[in-house]
């Protein structure tokens, strides 16, 4: 008898890297110009609300674990990484209608964000620290002053991208390997949020809500699109 090739053959195995290819050429040029405009335009609106407050920003209270986080010059690359981490989603789009609700998505998480920013602004507290002890975070701290607090979007990015790349790569029947990469940059990203006191734990749980609520929605309106097509 000819014996058939197993699903956990390298083979089978192989499939989703040619699955993430085919996703990745679609729209490319599109995805490219589209994130681009988006990142830009979101720093844009996001420092004229930091640096123009409708009211004097509230500062954030810390928790146990703020303390216990310790500042860390290396987490300024995870943080960074965000901004890379954050163009999988929409570059693994498989076609136009997942790109746009990806975009969609994430323009009224952004949205929601700002609002609650320019209406009850916040910052982080000042901490003490010598910040010439750490050459990185010196250079993000006179570029962003660390208010715009909570709800951190830098949380609800990373935790939004982690949930859209988690169906991705299932989609794709990817190895658990990579799913667990994603998992672990986007806690990383969340990590780095602390190391660096840019946020506080409280910020982090308001992005991490933000961030569920936003996919929670955006995947009950798919659902209900299904359904009735």
């Amino acid at each position: 008898m000819t014996s058939r090739t197993a699903p956990s053959s390298p083979a089978h195995s192989a499939l989703w890297y040619a699955a993430l290819g085919r996703r990745f050429a679609t729209l490319w040029v599109v995805k490219m110009i589209g994130t681009t405009v988006g990142i830009t335009g979101f720093f844009v609106l996001y420092f004229w609300v930091m640096h123009n407050p409708s009211t004097e920003p509230t500062v954030m209270p810390l928790t146990p674990l703020d303390h216990w986080v310790g500042v860390s010059d290396d987490a300024m690359v995870l943080y960074g990484s965000l901004w890379f981490y954050i163009s999988l989603a929409p570059a693994f789009a498989k076609d136009k209608t997942e790109l746009w609700a990806c975009a969609r998505d994430a323009a009224v998480m952004a949205g929601l964000g700002l609002a609650v920013f320019w209406f009850f602004p916040t910052a982080v507290p000042a901490f003490a620290v010598d910040w010439t002890q750490y050459p990185a975070l010196q250079f993000l701290k006179s570029a962003d002053a660390g208010g715009n607090a909570f709800p951190s979007l830098h949380v609800a990015f990373a935790v939004f991208t982690a949930m859209l790349l988690e169906r991705q790569l299932r989609e794709v029947r990817a190895p658990s390997w990579l799913r667990v990469i994603n998992v672990l940059w986007a806690f990383g990203i969340v990590y780095s949020t602390l190391a660096t006191r840019q946020h506080v734990l409280l910020d982090v749980l308001g992005g991490t809500l933000l961030a569920a609520v936003v996919s929670c929605a955006g995947t009950t309106r798919a659902r209900l699109v299904w359904n009735e097509a």
